[in-house]
């Protein structure tokens, strides 16, 4: 997560303003609670082709509004982020996950923690800069872009590994029931999967739950 200030913002990864593709147009929800910094963050964003397409306050359902307007990026604009704002954005992470920026006054290394726990994607001190705003957002879509490719094939890793253990499992009971060797027992679920047009782990699946049910009590 890209932690800085805007008055030193040299994080190698940050576009530099003038590689930053702005005719690429990005919908931002904002959640503030002053009208006033609404208002000069809007500005500031449409400068560098960012339309606000919604505005909601800590106190309300952020979750929803997100569901709702399907932003290409949220912007956290708070003093300082409380308990309540950190749960709302670890459920929109948990829900329907996006990349999240957030600009505030704390610079507590705890507040910057749980920030980073909730699923923020970069935590600026200082303010919003109207030169560094752009950068910023497309180097927190990157990163978010890039965690939820490695967090996808993680999850991919982890299903592979089920799968390759159920038929295993299957492979097994088919070798101790059937008197199958291993490679007879793999032919046989290959064999009925092709049949039903079924994945072969989902062939497996059934051989291993109806053998806990016939082994029940």
């Amino acid at each position: 997560m890209a932690i800085t200030r805007n008055d030193a913002f040299n994080e190698p990864e940050v576009l530099a303003d003038e590689d930053a593709d702005y005719n690429r147009s990005l919908r931002v929800l904002l959640v503030d609670d002053s009208d006033e910094r609404r208002k000069a963050i809007t500005d500031a964003l449409a400068d560098v082709n960012c339309q606000v397409i919604g505005f909601v306050s800590k106190r309300e359902d952020v979750l929803s509004l997100v569901q709702e307007s399907n932003p290409d990026v949220v912007i956290v604009d708070l003093e300082s982020p409380g308990r309540d704002t950190l749960d709302s954005l670890r459920s929109i992470q948990s829900v329907t996950p996006r990349p999240i920026v957030m600009f505030s006054q704390d610079d507590q290394g705890a507040t910057i923690a749980r920030a980073t726990r909730a699923g923020v994607s970069a935590y600026v001190v200082d303010g919003i800069s109207r030169k560094r705003v752009r950068p910023i957002l497309d180097a927190a879509i990157l990163r978010f872009q890039q965690l939820r490719g490695m967090a996808d094939e993680l999850e991919k890793t982890r299903t592979q590994l089920e799968e390759r253990k159920t038929i295993d499992k299957a492979k097994t009971l088919l070798m101790k029931q059937r008197g199958m060797s291993e490679d007879e027992a793999y032919k046989a679920l290959r064999s009925q999967a092709m049949s039903t047009n079924r994945r072969l782990a989902d062939i497996a699946g059934i051989v291993v739950e109806a053998a806990q049910i016939l082994i029940k009590p």
